[in-house]
Order: C-alpha cells, then sequence, then structure tokens
C-alpha cells in the first residue's frame, strides 16, 4: 500500500485509520509525492495525558522548508463526524505541505491551511463534531 508508514501508526485504530486514508487518497498527485518524498514527513498520534503531557520527538522546524514536518492527531477524530475528521485531517495536511507558512495572497497560515483544504475538497463544515 502506498501509504503504508504513514498508516501504521494507526493500526489499532481502524476508524481514523480509514479517515486518514480517505484524505490522503484525494489529495492532489504533487501534495502525495511531497509527502512521501520527504522523510521528514510523518503522521502520528497525540499520546497526551493529563498531568503526564506529551511523549514524542521530533525535530524543531528549521529554515527553508528544514526540520520536521510532522502532523499529529487526536484519537477523538475516530468520533467526530467524518466531514469535520476528514476537514481536521486535510487542514493539518495542508499545514505541513505549506511548511506553516502562507498560500498565495494568504499570509494568516490558519486561513491559508483553511483554504488549502477547502481547495482540495475539505471545506470547513459549518456544524462542527
Amino acid at each position: 500500500m502506498r501509504f503504508a508508514d504513514f498508516l501504521a501508526p494507526f493500526s489499532e485504530h481502524p476508524v481514523l485509520r480509514q479517515r486518514l486514508l480517505h484524505v490522503l487518497d484525494r489529495l492532489p498527485a504533487e501534495v502525495q509525492e511531497d509527502f512521501l518524498d520527504d522523510p521528514r514527513f510523518r503522521i502520528t498520534i497525540d499520546n497526551y495525558q493529563p498531568g503526564v503531557g506529551w511523549s514524542f520527538l521530533m525535530p524543531a522546524p528549521g529554515l527553508n522548508g528544514n526540520g520536521s514536518r510532522c502532523v499529529v492527531l487526536r484519537l477523538k477524530l475516530s468520533n467526530a463526524s467524518e466531514p469535520f475528521a476528514w476537514y481536521v485531517i486535510a487542514h493539518e495536511f495542508a499545514h505541513a505541505y505549506l511548511r506553516n507558512g502562507g498560500w498565495g495572497e494568504i499570509t494568516d497560515i490558519e486561513e491559508a491551511a483553511d483554504a488549502m483544504a477547502a481547495s482540495w475538497g475539505f471545506a470547513r463544515p459549518e456544524r462542527f463534531g
């Protein structure tokens, strides 16, 4: 499978794994290739525990797009509506693709990620969750 390495951390979470695959399959070819060709890009599960915190290592972002391009997703996306989960996943992928920068005339990084996700077919749903 083309995205097997990206999906491996989600093997015990089939609903979220399927939602990830749905979004990955629908990304433009150049975005898929960018992710597949960059060893800095990865997807992992948020393992935050109240009173303990997170435990994962990733290099700090560097100059000119160097450094980590890690997308961290919460397991609660398994329980959200599909459109909302797809939107969040695509939004986070847009951040990774844009290297947390703007897009065209859009300089705000959150607006840029929303606009790019929408251009891929994953607009922010009117109702969340």
